[in-house]
């Protein structure tokens, strides 16, 4: 399990009473299983943490592109560490980075390199070694950098948000190399023992349940062991945890980049992280108005959050500002996440900034 904070807090001061008619009247609606929320507070942590359903705090969800934050976080720690320069060409770092050589780990983190993203063709051809578990993340990554299929459906970097895609399994392997130690250890080392996590780990799923695409593969069922042994695990959305291990990432970057006593990130990486980077580097927008992206972070200028939803319904949010955040897991579909969060966003909110008097 994760650890548990040692010093006392007063969390009668918090009343989250209105969360549970919500999830429990969206569970009926919907006839999903389950449902998990953890709420942390900067100051005092965890401040609810609670599951609905056949869900329990020992549940292990897929969260697809929840995964995103993660991996960001990964390469943000190794520029830290002097490993990487996000900044300098992935070619400075890899043999086979010529293949693009303006492309840089920060275009790759916030979908801004140019390469194809998920949309309008999840199943892009040239790239659809992501979505499988077999050969390396160096050999899947080296392909798609280097294909000459996509020549005609690239731009160059940072002209175009182009969410998600082959770009995210580049950036792992150059994660890989720049460190000299697999995607796996690097989880390890990034998250898993500085946090006491008690489960953080990739695979590659999507090819390997019979579910539509983009929707939850029932047949997972919280269990790992489903899943075959990888060296190719999906970067943009192959992660699978429990609500209280991500509630320590988002209490992380809450905290300044401190899990306890352990710095995970830099001030200045979270900062990068958090900020909307394609406005400032190209003046983009990400989906909409008001709509910005840093590095694996959706920023909703218009309400001042930012958030990480998963195709299978995973919702974090942080409000910096205010100094919360919340992770909110049904095994089903964005849409559902998304309904639900938003039934929540405001109980959440109300339930805090109560507190804080």
């Amino acid at each position: 399990m994760v650890e548990e904070e040692t010093k006392e807090v007063d969390l009668d001061r918090y009343d989250f009473t209105a969360v549970t008619p919500i999830i429990e009247d969206y569970l009926t609606e919907t006839g999903l299983n389950g449902a998990g929320l953890i709420v942390v507070e900067r100051a005092d942590g965890v401040v609810f943490h609670d599951h609905w359903g056949e869900f329990g705090p020992d549940r292990i969800s897929l969260i697809a592109s929840s995964s995103k934050m993660v991996v960001a976080g990964v390469l943000m720690r190794l520029h830290d560490e002097g490993l990487l320069d996000i900044d300098a060409p992935v070619s400075d770092v890899v043999a086979w980075g010529s293949g693009n050589p303006d492309i840089t780990p920060a275009h790759l983190i916030s979908n801004s390199s140019g390469l194809v993203g998920l949309l309008p063709n999840p199943a892009y051809g040239p790239y659809l070694c992501q979505f499988f578990p077999v050969g390396s993340l160096q050999d899947c990554a080296e392909n798609i950098f280097n294909t000459t299929d996509d020549d005609a459906d690239i731009v160059a970097p940072d002209t175009e948000f182009r969410y998600g895609g082959g770009q995210w399994q580049v950036a792992g392997a150059v994660a890989e190399v720049a460190s000299g130690r697999s995607w796996a250890e690097l989880i390890d080392e990034t998250y898993v023992q500085p946090c006491g996590l008690d489960v953080l780990a990739f695979n590659n799923p999507f090819t390997q349940f019979d579910a539509a695409p983009f929707t939850y593969p029932a047949a997972f069922n919280g269990d790992p062991s489903t899943l075959v042994e990888t060296d190719n695990p999906n970067l943009e959305g192959g992660a699978y945890t429990t609500t209280s291990a991500y509630g320590a990432l988002l209490l992380m970057h809450l905290r300044d980049g401190m899990c306890g006593d352990h710095r995970v990130l830099s001030t200045e990486s979270l900062t990068r992280m958090h900020d909307d980077r394609i406005r400032e580097a190209y003046d983009g927008e990400a989906w909409g108005t008001n709509m910005g992206y840093g590095m694996g972070w959706w920023i909703d200028h218009g309400v001042g959050r930012i958030t990480d939803g998963g195709a299978f319904g995973t919702q974090p949010w942080l409000d910096l500002e205010d100094g919360y955040g919340a992770y909110l897991v049904v095994e089903a579909t964005s849409t559902h996440g998304g309904e639900l969060s938003d039934r929540l966003h405001s109980v959440v909110e109300e339930a805090v900034l109560a507190a804080k008097g």
